[in-house]
């Protein structure tokens, strides 16, 4: 079997769809000897290097930048329909709209998420979004979703799209490894507390931050002062966040981090109390399960999503709701017996988020095609 990879979307960006790209399909080309997989690289990164030097891999260097829409549109035009046509694959698999569809062979696309088509994007977003999503859905042959719940919100904006669900994934044992030595090292470089709330993802406005940053505030004022420490790089809402703790005046509170590397954060999990995450929208949420492997309890913005992947046994609150989230916090950061109860499910539960079962899934999907 000969599969293409449309990896003209990746670079050295952190963000869960290189996350996702690098573990499964790292498991899928280590677990296929015998399938040939042709990786179409962008023109500035060398993505075949993330996989070692497997055997069974082929780069097809493109004349199309990661980065750019319209630069890779331009790019595009032109070469897809020659080169997919000279390379006679048996599977096509693509992670970026617009779609790009192969003229001969069963296409595959992935979609993390409808952001762009919701009620709170901008118009011009929508406008431009709807017919670019409805082409891509009447035209793969199959959608990847990485949730159900993205999965729901796919059929219900295009029923007829043939959609199957593979989760993202976690390496447990990347969060196993964090020594007492790297957590001090982390708590001494950003002058962390000893013990934190820890809030990790992308600086906009989607994830709720302030939300947070409001239950602290409750927090302090009910007479309990827990610190929190914000992880992530600017999407737009930190200017916003800032102001919001210093309006709060909680500078003595608040920690935020930008620009960590992997190994600190993963120190940064293991120095923490428990995970709070937000977001109001997500189309499934690493955070989650990088708190299981780390071994962390959580309180969750209450979303169809994280009831998924939690499967309802977490500690949820509403979304809008400080004084929610502010108890949900109280009801986890001091009860030991449910920090147990929490990592047990999670332990379990991790058990479907590996990166060797979700690459059989996906080796699965491409023997259901051709």
């Amino acid at each position: 079997m000969r599969i293409g990879l449309n990896a003209t979307c990746f670079n050295d960006r952190p963000s869960g769809a290189n996350q996702r790209f690098l573990g499964i399909y790292g498991a899928l080309i280590r677990r296929n000897p015998d399938i040939e997989f042709v990786v179409y690289e962008p023109s500035d990164q060398r993505i075949t290097t993330w996989f070692g030097v497997a055997t069974n891999v082929t780069a097809c260097a493109t004349p199309i930048p990661s980065v750019g829409r319209l630069a890779r549109v331009r790019a595009g035009m032109g070469y897809w329909h020659r080169q997919l046509r000279q390379d006679r694959l048996d599977v096509f698999e693509a992670f970026h709209l617009p779609l790009v569809r192969a003229p001969d062979c069963p296409t595959i696309l992935t979609i993390h998420d409808l952001r762009p088509l919701r009620a709170d994007a901008p118009v011009l977003t929508r406008m431009i979004a709807k017919p670019i999503m409805r082409h891509a859905l009447s035209h793969a042959d199959r959608i990847i979703a990485v949730s159900d719940a993205v999965s729901d919100e796919i059929t219900a904006f295009h029923p007829s799209a043939q959609v199957s669900t593979i989760y993202n994934g976690v390496d447990r044992t990347a969060f196993a490894v964090a020594s007492a030595a790297s957590i001090a090292n982390v708590r001494a470089r950003y002058s962390l507390p000893q013990s934190y709330i820890l809030a990790l993802g992308h600086l906009e406005a989607r994830k709720n931050v302030p939300l947070l940053i409001d239950a602290v505030a409750v927090l302090r004022a009910r007479g309990t002062s827990h610190p929190l420490v914000i992880v992530g790089n600017d999407g737009g809402d930190r200017a916003t966040i800032r102001a919001h703790i210093v309006a709060h005046g909680l500078k003595d509170l608040v920690t935020l981090i930008e620009h960590a590397d992997d190994d600190a954060v993963r120190a940064i999990y293991a120095g923490c109390r428990l995970l709070a995450f937000p977001s109001r929208y997500e189309g499934f949420g690493i955070p989650i399960v990088e708190a299981m492997a780390a071994e962390k309890p959580m309180v969750l913005a209450d979303t169809a999503v994280f009831r998924e992947l939690t499967l309802g046994q977490g500690v949820y609150f509403p979304i809008d709701d400080a004084g929610g989230a502010a108890d949900a916090i109280e009801r986890v950061w001091g009860v030991q017996r449910e920090h147990d109860r929490q990592i047990a499910f999670g332990h379990d539960r991790l058990k479907d988020f590996t990166f060797d079962r979700l690459a059989d899934q996906v080796a699965d999907l491409y023997a259901s095609l051709v």
